[in-house]
């Protein structure tokens, strides 16, 4: 099982960007996917999970109605738009795999990451 996150970068506070998550090897529409982030010198934030069996979402507060989680079950792609970004959202954000549903306690795989940088 590999997942590969993609679309980080340096935005502008204010400004939008997407990150996407590719499963390869796993069957991850029957599972939940959760985004979680962490910055230096900070603990671990999760920040989105979505339930591919039913489409159910969950989100932290410090992203609620700024991100927003989706996925593609044919292409085994789940996404994160992030629009209206601050400088407090820069960190290194993964995605994760294998739970049952959202929340989920356990999750067995996880990609490595990709850095979202806010900053003028």
């Amino acid at each position: 099982v590999q997942l590969v996150e993609s679309g980080g970068g340096v935005v502008q506070p204010g400004g939008s960007l997407r990150l996407t998550c590719s499963v390869s090897d796993f069957t991850f529409k029957f599972y939940a996917t959760r985004w979680f982030r962490q910055a230096p010198g900070k603990a671990r934030e999760d920040i989105a999970c979505i339930s591919m069996r039913d489409g159910k979402t969950l989100y932290a507060d410090s992203v609620k109605g700024r991100f927003t989680v989706s996925g593609d079950r044919d292409t085994n792609l789940i996404f994160l738009q992030m629009n209206n970004l601050r400088p407090e959202d820069t960190a290194n954000y993964t995605c994760a795999t294998g739970a049952w549903e959202c929340p989920g306690k356990y999750y067995p795989y996880y990609g490595q990451g990709t850095q979202v940088t806010v900053g003028s």
